[in-house]
C-alpha cells in the first residue's frame, strides 16, 4: 500500500473517507486544498475507495502545513497515517512543518519529532454586536496591500492561497493595519484568516464579517489571545473544542502577535 498524489477525480473518495471517520464532508474545503496543496492518498486494499489520505502545503521556502490526516475506521492501527505524514514530511524537505493535531493523533506526531507551540479552540455561534464603522468590503485592487501585510506578519508567502480569498469566501474586508475573510463551510461560516494590527481592529474585521454572513459562525482561536477569547464569548461565539498546534523543524516565522485567526486549521 504505497502513497500516490491524488487528483480532484477523487474528491468523493476523500470526502467519504471523511464521513467515515465522523468528519463532516467539507466538499469545498476539500476543493481548495486540491487547488494549493498536495494531497497523498493510500488505495483502500479492498478496493473500496481511499484507505488514508494527508495533504501538504508549501508555503515559499520556509514553511509548510500538514492538514487532512485520515485513516479508513476499518485500516486503523496498520500504519497507514505515519507512512503518509512520512512521506509528506520527505516532500516538505527543510521547510519549518506545522498542523493542528487532535488527542487522538497527536502521539503519532510526537513519535515523528513534532513539538506542541499552542493550544486552539474551534468556537462556534451567532455573532452578537453591532457594525464597527471601522472595516469596509475589500476588492481585488486591495490584494496586492493584502498580500504585503501577510508576507510580513506571516514571514513566507501565501500569495497563492490568499489570491483565492474572492472566489473561495463570502466577503473580505480591510481595516487600517488588518483585513479578513469568511468562507461557508457545510454547517457554518469560518471566519479567518484575519490580520490585524492589534486586538481592537480584529474585534472591528471579525464582528462585521459575522454580521454580514448571519447565522452560524465559527472561529479558531489562539488560546493564548485570551482577550480575544473572553470577547468571542461575551458576543456569542463559544462551545471550544480544543487541538493543539505542532511544529517540527525549528520555529514558526513571522510575527504571532498579528496573527488573530488562521485560514482555516488544515492550513495556518
Amino acid at each position: 500500500m504505497n502513497p500516490r498524489l491524488l487528483s480532484p477525480t477523487d474528491l468523493d473518495d476523500c470526502t467519504r473517507l471523511a464521513q467515515d471517520r465522523d468528519w463532516p464532508p467539507e466538499r469545498h474545503k476539500w476543493g481548495l486544498l486540491f487547488e494549493v496543496g498536495e494531497v497523498y492518498g493510500i488505495d483502500a486494499p479492498d478496493g473500496d475507495g481511499l484507505a488514508a489520505t494527508t495533504i501538504l502545503t508549501r508555503y515559499g521556502q520556509d514553511h509548510a502545513v500538514i492538514s487532512m490526516v485520515l485513516t479508513a475506521s476499518r485500516y486503523g492501527r496498520q500504519g497507514l497515517a505515519g507512512k503518509l505524514m512520512e512521506h509528506a514530511l520527505r516532500e516538505a524537505g527543510d521547510r519549518v512543518v506545522s498542523l493542528h493535531a487532535t488527542e487522538n493523533g497527536r502521539p503519532l506526531y510526537e513519535r515523528l519529532g513534532f513539538r506542541t507551540v499552542g493550544r486552539v479552540a474551534k468556537c462556534t455561534g451567532v455573532f452578537r454586536g453591532e457594525r464597527s464603522g471601522r472595516t469596509r468590503p475589500a476588492t481585488a485592487a486591495d490584494l496586492d496591500e493584502i498580500l504585503a501585510l501577510d508576507a510580513e506578519v506571516f514571514g513566507t508567502d501565501r500569495s497563492a492561497l490568499l489570491g483565492r480569498m474572492f472566489g473561495f469566501g463570502e466577503q473580505v474586508r480591510i481595516a487600517e493595519g488588518g483585513f479578513g475573510h469568511a468562507w461557508r463551510n457545510d454547517d457554518n461560516v469560518v471566519i479567518g484568516p484575519v490580520v490585524a494590527r492589534d486586538q481592537e481592529t480584529a474585534e472591528a474585521l471579525i464582528g462585521d464579517l459575522a454580521l454580514h454572513v448571519g447565522g452560524v459562525v465559527r472561529l479558531d482561536l489562539d488560546l493564548a489571545k485570551d482577550g480575544l477569547v473572553r470577547w468571542a464569548g461575551e458576543h456569542g461565539i463559544g462551545d471550544p473544542w480544543q487541538v493543539s498546534l505542532m511544529v517540527l523543524g525549528g520555529d514558526l516565522p513571522g510575527d504571532r502577535s498579528r496573527q488573530f485567526l488562521p485560514f482555516m486549521q488544515a492550513l495556518g
